[in-house]
This record gives structure tokens, C-alpha cells and sequence, in this order.
């Protein structure tokens, strides 16, 4: 979800929607993330479908291994891994195991097949389904979907589970993100520290940010820190940084903004750096950076404003 900074501004002050919300439902939050960007692969490829395909194949468990032999996942055969896994984290190693590089390469692979299948006749969806299952070449010889039980039932399935995924998770109460800007609130002029803070409150950081400084010596809050700790006052246990937060939100459109959901920066959904409280009128609850402390700042503080999610309750045990 690419977002314009203006049209979040705008919308957060005049309540006019904009654009479409996405939400990946049943998700696990350390997915969500790589199945948006890898559904956005080509045009015949969409998030839910992706995340429907992934469920249907290993429900979501990267070790899994079929009686055939297929791996990971996304169930990839060794041969079919070998010709079209990718390196999908750029970390020098394609591995089938790692839904690092499985999820992109199960997003680029759906491509591949649409394109080989795309002159068969029929449901052009339904034909790129049937052709992760059974083959593109299976696919061609029988025109269309093959007359093979467990392919008609995966196409049948994925789409039935797609179709779930859009609709709406079940996301923090108006009392709860309330409860969450009136903490944050509480902490403003505490000083940012890298790595700092947590459910119970402003802490040490740690050594160290991409410029070199240490929160190592400075009692309190990073961007996400302050995160955790604002919602785990309302009861609800969110992940530590910034890119993980956003993989347990759901996407929120510009329209529909209300204090307490979250504001993130980054070019992707997998380089998300930063995140803010968003408090109203186009404005968050901010930790910036070292040698500043928690304060207000407009939503466009920073140039890569990226979405808007609104979190999906974990209970927290202890607070």
C-alpha cells in the first residue's frame, strides 16, 4: 500500500476516504509483510490470493514437506526451486526454507505460470492456480483446469480462503487506542534512546543506530518502544520493531484515521524504519531520533510516509 503524504494529510483532517484498505485475515504477523509486497508481484497476483495459496499449501509452516517431496512454505518441488527460487532477502543464498525467499518466490512464480497459461481459455485466475498445482503443461493439454480431484479442489479452496482475506480482522476497540494516546501522552519530553523502552516503560537502549549512537547510558524511548509501551497500558502486547508492528496492523485508509493508529515510514512493507502514534488533525506522538525527546510532529515529519495500520489485539498477561 503506497500512500501520498498530501492525501493522508487531507483525509486525516476532513474525513473524506480514499483508496481501499487491504487485510491479509489469519495471517501470521511475521508473514504479513512479505505477502503484501510479494502479491503485489505482477497484476494477476494479489495479496489474499497469495496468502490463500500459502495456507493451502503448508498453512503457513516454512518446514513443512509434502509425501512428494515438496518443500517449505510454499511447497516448492527441488527442481521446480532450483529453476525459479529466488534470493528474496538479497542475502546471498536462495533458500527454500526461508519464507524470506519462499513468499517472493512463490509471488514471482505465480507470474511465470499466468503468463504461460495466459491463451488458455477459461478463468485466467483459475488457470494460474491449477498451473502451481499440476503444471502450466497440464494446464495447456486440457485447456483449462485438469480433471484431477486434488486440483479442482485447490483452485476451489484458495479462492474460498481469498475471498475470506477481504474481509476485516478484528482491530483495538476506540477505548483501547484512547487508553494508548493518553499513555503516550504521559511520556512526552522523555529522552529518545535507541532500543529503549518497553511495556513497562522508558529503559536503557542499546549500542547502536546506523549513525553510531548508543542508548546504552539514556533511560528512554525509541520510536517503537514507545509503541509497545502506549498499548501495553491498554492491555495489548504488540511486536518490538517498527516493521514487525506494521505486520500486526491492519491497514487503515486515509479516510478513516482515528487517534491511536499507527503512522509508518519506509519504501516497502519490509523497509519500514520508523513509526508515530497518530493523535488527530494530521498530527502524531513522536520519538524522531537521538538528542531529541518524545514529542508532537506533524505526519509528514519524515518524506517516506508509507501507511497507516491500526493494530489487531494480542492480550498482554502482565503490564
Amino acid at each position: 500500500m503506497v500512500v501520498v503524504v498530501g492525501a493522508y494529510i487531507q483525509a486525516a483532517v476532513s474525513s473524506s476516504p480514499i483508496g481501499a484498505a487491504l487485510t491479509l485475515a489469519a495471517v501470521p504477523a511475521e508473514y504479513r509483510g512479505l505477502i503484501e509486497e510479494a502479491g503485489q508481484s505482477c497484476p494477476d497476483v494479489n495479496p489474499n490470493l497469495l496468502a490463500g495459496l500459502l495456507y493451502q499449501e503448508s498453512k503457513f509452516n516454512p518446514k513443512a514437506v509434502s509425501p512428494a517431496g515438496a518443500q517449505g512454505i510454499a511447497q516448492f518441488m527441488p527442481g521446480t526451486w532450483a529453476s525459479h527460487g529466488i534470493d528474496g532477502d538479497h542475502d546471498g543464498d536462495r533458500d527454500v526454507w526461508d519464507p524470506k525467499d519462499a513468499i517472493p518466490s512463490a509471488g514471482k512464480y505465480l507470474c511465470t505460470v499466468a503468463d504461460e497459461v495466459k491463451d488458455v481459455p477459461g478463468n485466467k485466475q483459475n488457470n494460474m492456480l491449477a498451473s502451481y498445482n499440476a503444471g502450466s503443461s497440464s494446464v495447456k493439454r486440457y485447456g483449462g483446469i485438469p480433471p484431477y480431484k486434488e486440483t479442482q479442489n485447490y483452485v476451489r479452496n484458495i479462492n474460498a480462503y481469498a475471498a475470506q482475506g477481504k474481509g476485516g480482522g478484528q482491530t483495538v476497540s476506540t477505548t483501547q487506542s484512547g487508553t494508548a494516546v493518553q499513555a503516550a501522552k504521559q511520556m512526552l519530553g522523555k529522552p529518545y534512546s535507541w532500543g529503549g523502552g518497553n511495556a513497562s516503560g522508558p529503559s536503557t537502549g542499546i549500542c547502536c543506530s546506523p549513525n553510531g549512537r548508543s542508548g546504552q547510558s539514556i533511560v528512554g524511548f525509541d520510536c517503537s518502544g514507545l509503541v509497545v509501551y502506549a498499548y501495553a497500558k491498554a492491555g495489548i502486547s504488540l511486536p518490538r520493531t517498527a516493521a514487525q508492528q506494521y505486520a500486526a496492523t491492519e491497514p487503515v485508509r486515509p479516510g478513516d484515521l482515528r487517534p491511536g493508529d499507527l503512522v509508518f515510514y519506509g519504501s516497502s512493507a519490509s523497509t519500514i524504519h520508523h513509526v508515530g502514534i497518530y493523535i488527530g488533525g494530521g498530527w502524531i506522538i513522536n520519538a524522531p531520533r537521538p538528542g531529541t525527546d518524545v514529542r508532537y510532529d506533524p505526519m509528514d515529519t519524515m518524506p517516506d510516509l508509507y501507511g497507516v495500520g491500526r493494530p489487531i489485539p494480542s492480550t498482554q498477561k502482565e503490564i
